[in-house]
């Protein structure tokens, strides 16, 4: 299947973010840094807590413009980018099925989802409300969500955070099933390097604040052959070239 998000890279070029603390001191976030996602290409952004991450995805959704640089989305991104948090951010009066649906533009309300229902193990909760999932269910309807809307760029920052590791383990095949049937370009913030390793086409990895990039780890074996031992041998040759990160 050709990807939804093919032609353009998303391309990210930053000079500088800063901003201010609450007692007037003015801090450096992000400084001259410069990476590119490939089209259709599934990438992590990979550094410690607090080192810009999650302002790089603010800055690249448009919800933080005071930054100096530029960035342009892959082709078709500046209308369809979809997003997934760390909140699931459902509206509790609404049912699953609603709340994946209003997503959607009006003319697509009535669309064809059960693929996207089946891949999440959401088939038998459409009529549930946020208040009656879990945790990790909310996650999947989040997912669920972004995934409707066809995007050409999808952002995701630390969407399997705070879960026991078994229910992170279990959405992380899930994301990569939906991903397969309906691949699109894709970056995700993770301070998780396992995560990273286990999902990503290509690591982007930063430095402590402000962030500016600190290489490129490129993945080019198919996700189908990182079993447990090649997971370990990438997991050694990552730390080959980054030895200090975890």
């Amino acid at each position: 299947m050709r990807p939804v998000g093919v032609g353009a890279p998303l391309s990210v070029d930053i000079e500088e973010k800063t901003f201010n603390s609450a007692e007037g001191v003015t801090i450096a976030a992000l400084s001259n840094l410069s990476f590119e996602v490939r089209p259709g290409e599934f990438a992590c952004l990979l550094g410690p807590s607090g080192c810009g991450k999650t302002t790089t995805l603010r800055i690249l959704l448009g919800l933080d413009r005071d930054f100096a640089g530029s960035f342009s989305l892959p082709e078709g991104g500046a209308d369809r980018v979809a997003a997934v948090f760390q909140e699931p951010t459902l509206l509790p009066w609404r049912t699953v099925e609603q709340n994946i649906r209003l997503a959607l533009p009006k003319e697509r309300r009535n669309a064809d989802l059960e693929w996207l229902f089946s891949s999440l193990g959401l088939g038998s909760m459409r009529t549930l409300f946020p208040g009656e999932l879990s945790v990790g269910l909310a996650r999947r309807v989040a997912i669920a969500r972004a995934f409707a809307t066809e995007p050409a760029m999808l952002f995701l920052d630390e969407p399997f955070v705070s879960l026991d590791e078994a229910t992170a383990e279990r959405l992380r095949y899930m994301l990569l099933s939906v991903w397969s049937s309906r691949p699109t370009t894709v970056l995700m913030v993770t301070h998780n390097l396992r995560e990273a390793i286990m999902l990503s086409d290509r690591i982007v990895v930063l430095s402590p604040r402000p962030a500016h990039v600190r290489g490129i780890f490129d993945i080019k074996l198919p996700r189908q052959y990182r079993n447990p031992q090649i997971m370990s041998d990438l997991l050694r040759s990552f730390h080959v070239r980054f030895p200090d990160v975890n």
